[in-house]
């Protein structure tokens, strides 16, 4: 799955076009390395974002096309 897509679906980021700029701007790393919005997420992945002062960290658990919204925080682990 596009990692665009993924912060959508796991609702890290509430919309896909804000999540695309965001790879864009260069605040979205996956393994410490800055990603694209075309990254291809798989499980074991880590994902660190940059908002603004503070940053967000995760670890990528599950990759599901379409997930409730109760179910959304179990794709991924906050490090």
């Amino acid at each position: 799955m596009r990692l665009d897509k993924y912060l959508k679906v796991s609702r890290i980021i509430k919309r896909r076009t804000v999540a695309n700029e965001a790879c864009d701007a260069g605040r979205v790393t996956v393994n410490g390395k800055v990603a694209r919005a075309s990254y291809d997420v798989k499980i074991g992945d880590i994902i660190e974002i940059s908002f603004g002062t503070r940053n967000f960290k995760a670890q990528v658990t599950a990759v599901n096309e379409v997930v409730k919204k109760d179910d959304a925080q179990n794709l991924y682990i906050l490090l």
